[in-house]
């Protein structure tokens, strides 16, 4: 299932492009011109003005943001969480967000502090790095609690239930059935 954060990311392009006719750094070129430094406005302008899904217009908007521009550098949010011991998290990051961008083009990545809101019309899920693990929490009010699906208690407020995420494999059909009722919920919650 999981491919390597590499292997994701070229395929990513390589879809990019035939779907599209213009390669990444094509879209970087078109990204920076649009002179917006923030990565969410970047991310609607491009959806809107080219309709590119999420997952495409968030990654045109980090590469469009991590260049050095004018000597001020731009800091990625989520790469900021993944620094020091919680670098050898970020892979597991990447594949969870990748299959997250699979359910739609309506997915929206919003990097607070210590984690990222996975939101549709509303938050449906964070995923936030925690000490040798991923904790993803869900928003599943009528899903009753498992030796895994925990109920989210101090974790977050803002989620029902927590799953904890210490190797790739954990990023299994279970895991993405509960994060897919929690998406189907946000949309019919709006």
């Amino acid at each position: 299932m999981a491919k390597s954060v590499e292997e994701g990311m070229q395929s990513l392009y390589r879809n990019l492009e035939t779907s599209t006719g213009k390669s990444i750094d094509a879209w970087v070129a078109i990204a920076r011109s649009a002179g917006i430094g923030k990565h969410k406005p970047l991310v609607d302008h491009i959806k809107s003005e080219y309709g590119l899904t999420h997952g495409y217009a968030h990654q045109i908007a980090l590469r469009a943001l991590a260049a050095d521009t004018d000597g001020a550098e731009t800091v990625d949010p989520i790469a900021e969480q993944y620094t020091g011991a919680k670098s050898a998290l970020k892979p597991l990051y990447d594949t969870l967000a990748a299959a997250l961008s699979a359910f739609g083009d309506d997915i929206e990545f919003s990097p607070k502090k210590a984690y990222v809101s996975v939101r549709r019309s509303k938050q449906f899920a964070i995923i936030q790095p925690a000490s040798g693990r991923l904790d993803v929490g869900l928003v599943l009010k009528t899903e009753p609690a498992t030796a895994r699906l925990e109920v989210a208690g101090s974790f977050n407020a803002m989620v029902t239930h927590r799953v904890r995420i210490s190797a790739a494999q954990d990023i299994d059909a279970e895991l993405l059935a509960w994060l897919l009722a929690a998406y189907n919920a946000a949309y019919n919650a709006a």
